[in-house]
């Protein structure tokens, strides 16, 4: 049975004992009035009755994080979104530091995803938030939480500029003429590659001579900056891209390094590169993501069909092309709907 201890002027103590590991474990809280501990002391012993682990509910919600890293995302995701995790604990810890898994809810959630988003963009943010949705929805499939309310925490980060913005299709022509022109510089040729097919940086750092043929660049690996996993991102990473007959002579004139790649990383010091060349061209700054819009955009704008250019980029799904079709041509979607629109009422006529 629970008991209350009156523990001065104004507080008063909930114990509840509960077994963890085979031993008697005392769980405690204290609150401002007799019947607040009461009803809590009467709530754990229902969630006991339940067969949930009250014990574990007053661990920390940043030491569950980081267990929940180590032991199950560990063997779950690729070694590059797993670093990705691991600098998420210590952004929880940071947010979070000692509030116990029982005192979590939506709004506690949502107070620190707000601190966090004060300076850090929205897509930072938000990326933060979903692991930490992940891990409330593990908590409570564990019974460590009542409810699974990592749905009702809103993003609500800062909207910076972005930084891998789309060249203009005059840009892209002045860029592209030049990078053709210059190959002497094996750079010049891994962000011609990236401009024509939309490859990503790792993923054209892992090319090797058996990957370039006729029907153009079969993309198997992907090196990494920070480990040596060469896995693909997705399943559907794994694809060929067509290129040009320029194109295909121009990589086939590059001599492979000793480790049998095309290309030497450099110190993955790309991009860089990149702003300093765009600078030198006095054309806008952008990433070698940026070359990946540039390319996805002037397809679009061409009117390429979307599944081909979802296969050439190598997106896990059509609806993440379409995705970034709507980003990158909003004015094709407004189009689209005053034609949608035209159509429907030509049916009064």
């Amino acid at each position: 049975m629970p008991t209350i201890e009156k523990r001065g002027k104004n507080s008063f103590r909930a114990r509840v004992s509960v077994m963890e590991h085979g031993k008697q474990k005392q769980v405690t809280k204290t609150f401002a009035t007799k019947s607040e501990a009461k009803i809590w002391a009467h709530q754990q012993e229902v969630l006991k009755g339940k067969g949930k682990n009250i014990a574990k509910r007053e661990d920390t919600f940043a030491d569950f994080f980081e267990t929940w890293v180590y032991t199950v995302k560990r063997n779950d995701v690729r070694t590059a979104t797993f670093i990705n995790y691991e600098r998420t604990v210590t952004i929880v810890r940071s947010l979070f530091k000692d509030i116990k898994i029982s005192n979590l809810d939506d709004l506690v959630v949502q107070m620190k995803i707000d601190e966090y988003g004060e300076t850090h963009s929205r897509k930072t943010t938000t990326e933060v938030l979903l692991k930490i949705r992940t891990a409330i929805h593990y908590a409570y499939a564990r019974g460590l939480l009542d409810n699974d309310f990592g749905s009702l925490v809103k993003t609500r980060g800062k909207e910076l500029e972005k930084r891998n913005k789309a060249l203009s299709m005059n840009d892209m022509k002045t860029l592209r003429n030049y990078l053709l022109s210059h190959t002497e510089d094996e750079f010049n040729i891994i962000a011609l590659i990236a401009l024509e097919t939309g490859a990503r940086r790792g993923e054209i750092l892992g090319l090797k001579p058996d990957d370039i043929s006729s029907n153009g660049i079969h993309i198997n690996r992907s090196i990494s900056p920070t480990n040596d996993d060469t896995r693909l991102k997705t399943a559907k990473s794994k694809r060929t891209v067509a290129i040009t007959d320029e194109v295909y002579t121009i990589i086939r004139s590059v001599q492979p390094k000793s480790n049998g790649y095309l290309f030497d990383p450099d110190g993955f010091k790309q991009s860089q590169r990149l702003k300093k060349l765009l600078a030198k061209l006095e054309l806008p700054n952008t990433t070698f993501h940026g070359l990946r819009d540039t390319i996805a955009s002037f397809l679009f704008s061409n009117d390429i069909r979307l599944d081909y250019v979802s296969k050439m980029l190598g997106h896990s799904n059509l609806q993440t092309t379409m995705n970034y079709y709507l980003e990158l041509m909003p004015e094709k979607k407004h189009q689209q709907e005053a034609d949608a629109l035209n159509l429907l009422s030509s049916l009064s006529d």
